[in-house]
């Protein structure tokens, strides 16, 4: 499977809260590197992040090149915070459009920085 290095910086944006205890947030990065481009998304989380234990899921449509390759894919995200943290962070099957189309793959963060594993 093909890798590359990507950066993002994000802004995150607190909005409206579409279920009871649960916090959102409206939010669009730029992405650089091996993957350069931008995208738009929504986060849900819900639980205390102030005392460790919380959860989130994400959905965020990318545009632009990965690896020199066009095209849009949509990500999708699932972590909680716990003793043992996890984090889930792929492509959504099916979402590719252009070059991208069929992309599939994870990606691995480390804070801003990005390990990108995918197939096309």
């Amino acid at each position: 499977m093909p890798e590359t290095a990507a950066a993002f910086t994000i802004d995150l944006k607190p909005a409206d809260p579409l279920l009871e205890a649960t916090g959102r947030f409206d939010f669009t990065k730029d992405w650089t590197g091996g993957m350069t481009g931008t995208s738009t998304g929504l986060m849900l989380s819900a639980g205390d992040p102030s005392t460790g234990r919380a959860g989130y899921v994400a959905l965020e449509t990318f545009q632009g090149e990965i690896d020199g390759r066009a095209g849009t894919a949509v990500l999708q995200q699932f972590g909680t915070m716990t003793d043992e943290t996890t984090l889930y962070y792929e492509f959504v099957p099916g979402s590719g459009t252009g070059e991208l189309q069929g992309i599939k793959g994870k990606l691995k963060l480390d804070g801003h920085d990005v390990e990108v594993s995918y197939q096309l």
